[in-house]
């Protein structure tokens, strides 16, 4: 059975139409890389747990900062299933937040692979708001789905 996460893809109005908020994953691996190197704020679902709750927590967890208040219902954007088999079920939501204040939570890498040392990495080391069409080419492959519902959602 596939892994499956939960999403909150938060957005706001702008100058340029709608923006979207993503994360620079953290690490090594990652550090000289943009394209596909850059996701929605998720995390997998516990046993129990209801999806979008966990894409609630997630999204705060990751981000180190409260969840805008809901203005309005969240957005259902549905699943993806991404090229390493996990599904990623998420939700958008209207809202704001300073990228500055954005300090998330660490994990434990083997870095480099299979040398046995253990290295303490960021899971997001910085957040952008990017308008869709500049976001889709930088996140992880299958994830830009969310924002092709996102744009059609709103029209």
């Amino acid at each position: 059975m596939p892994r499956t996460s939960a999403a909150l893809l938060l957005f706001r109005a702008a100058d340029s139409g709608v923006e979207v908020l993503a994360g620079h994953m953290g690490g090594p691996f990652w550090a000289r890389k943009d394209a596909g190197a850059w996701t929605i704020p998720k995390g997998e679902i516990e046993p129990g747990e209801d999806a979008h709750a966990a894409a609630l927590r997630e999204f705060a967890e990751e981000l180190g900062v409260a969840v805008p208040a809901a203005t309005e219902p969240d957005i259902d954007l549905g699943e993806v299933r991404q090229r390493s088999g996990k599904v990623v079920r998420a939700w958008a939501r209207r809202g704001d937040l300073d990228v500055a204040r954005i300090v998330g939570n660490t994990a434990v890498i083997e870095w480099p692979p299979r040398s046995g040392r253990q290295l303490e990495v960021p899971e997001l080391d910085r957040a952008a708001w990017l308008t869709p069409a500049a976001a889709a080419p930088l996140l992880v492959a299958g994830q830009d789905a969310f924002l092709t519902r996102l744009v059609a959602a709103l029209t």
